[in-house]
């Protein structure tokens, strides 16, 4: 059973509050909400421009007709991905995780690649046990404050 869906405009609401509530608790310690508080707008606005974006393909995840998580990708980029906190250790996100790799293989690509935050120690054990590797390849948020990000990359269809 497909998980993914094309994201529409009119799920962004739904999808800020997975999205929120994913960020404030995974990623307080990296963006403590007193000092840095979810940038609800910026995300609205940035979704929006994806979503017009021909390069970027946006989806929905969707269980019993409520999203219950988001993914995009952009060429081989594994752009953006979280699930919903009551999905949290349900397997969800590796079974979406998975469709979203066949996706990307199956448009071609030998390869994907993501960025996580050094410090999201959760991520990086998830994509760890799916064979994601870290390269030494490094960036910066572009919210503050501004935290590091590590790449790290697949193999596809191995």
């Amino acid at each position: 059973m497909t998980l993914l869906r094309p994201l529409r405009r009119d799920d962004l609401e739904e999808l800020l509050v997975v999205q929120r509530e994913g960020a404030v608790l995974g990623l307080g310690h990296i963006f403590p909400q007193d000092d840095h508080p979810f940038p609800t707008d910026q995300l609205r606005e940035r979704w929006s421009v994806e979503l017009e974006d021909p390069e970027v393909r946006c989806y929905a995840v969707v269980v019993d007709a409520a999203i219950e998580g988001f993914a995009a990708t952009r060429d081989g980029e594994f752009l953006h991905f979280g699930t919903a906190v009551a999905t949290w250790g349900s397997g969800l996100a590796g079974r979406v995780h998975d469709e979203v790799l066949a996706t990307l293989h199956g448009q071609g690509h030998e390869h994907a690649w993501l960025r996580v935050y050094e410090e999201n120690h959760r991520a990086t054990r998830f994509y760890a046990r799916r064979g994601w590797q870290p390269t030494e390849v490094t960036s910066r948020s572009t919210f503050a404050p501004y935290a590091l990000l590590r790449r790290w990359e697949i193999t596809l269809g191995d």
